[in-house]
């Protein structure tokens, strides 16, 4: 056990000197990858922030209007977009962060994006595109199913499920580490609603889910990677 400022723990990893776990879990699947338009390419109409701040509700129904491609790229560098990649070490980005860890992972059911076919995909945030993971027909009704049969997810246009990968948070503080990731699943979603509001879009953070259900369906094991949130993206009716 070691003395440090959280109290008397084990040591973390860095403190071992053991390397870092990579900043990004690898996407190796041969399926299709979709380049979205660069943050300095989206036009966004100004909102005031107090606005935005004032008027944050969460709205659960939504028009038939898909999203465009560059309305979906401007949430998600909102909510996980990679300012800076310093070392291979850590990542800047437009969310806090503890320690610049960014142990969140941005998985996307994709209902009415333009230019895009329904199905479940993966931001890639390191190089700002997306990756194909499921086109399956049933795909929106097991993510419903997933999450407790939720309507607002099978009408959606996008709904975002933010998984978490411990050990990048864990290699720098220890079993602390998970407490702090769920801090930053509550700066990533916020990040979501303000951002939503530029672009006429409402919000719906869900926390209901089935754990193993949705881990099962993201293909991933619950333990080194799993589900820690959701949120519902959709035109304002």
């Amino acid at each position: 056990m070691q003395r440090t400022e959280y109290g008397t723990q084990p040591p973390s990893d860095q403190m071992l000197g053991r390397p870092p776990p990579p900043l990004e879990v690898p996407y190796t699947k041969a399926k299709a990858v979709i380049p979205l338009p660069a943050p300095d390419d989206i036009a966004t109409p100004a909102v005031d922030l107090r606005d935005a701040i004032e008027q944050r509700e969460s709205v659960r129904n939504y028009a038939a209007e898909p999203l465009t491609l560059a309305e979906t790229a401007f949430l998600l560098w909102c909510t996980q977009g990679v300012r800076q990649a310093v070392d291979r070490m850590f990542t800047l980005r437009t969310v806090p962060s503890a320690g610049a860890r960014h142990a969140l992972e941005t998985y996307l059911l994709i209902n009415r994006v333009e230019d895009v076919p329904p199905g479940l995909y993966r931001y890639l945030a390191l190089e700002h595109r997306l990756a194909e993971e499921s086109r399956d027909p049933g795909i929106k009704r097991r993510v419903a199913a997933g999450c407790l049969n939720q309507p607002h997810i099978s009408d959606s246009a996008v709904t975002l499920l933010w998984t978490a990968v411990p050990d990048r948070m864990t290699w720098r503080y220890g079993e602390r580490g998970y407490r702090y990731m769920h801090l930053d699943a509550g700066h990533v979603c916020q990040n979501l609603y303000l951002a939503a509001s530029g672009v006429g879009c409402g919000v719906c953070a869900i926390g209901a889910f089935d754990d193993a259900a949705m881990n099962r369906l993201l293909g991933i094991d619950g333990e080194r990677q799993f589900l820690i949130y959701a949120a519902t993206v959709g035109k304002k009716p």
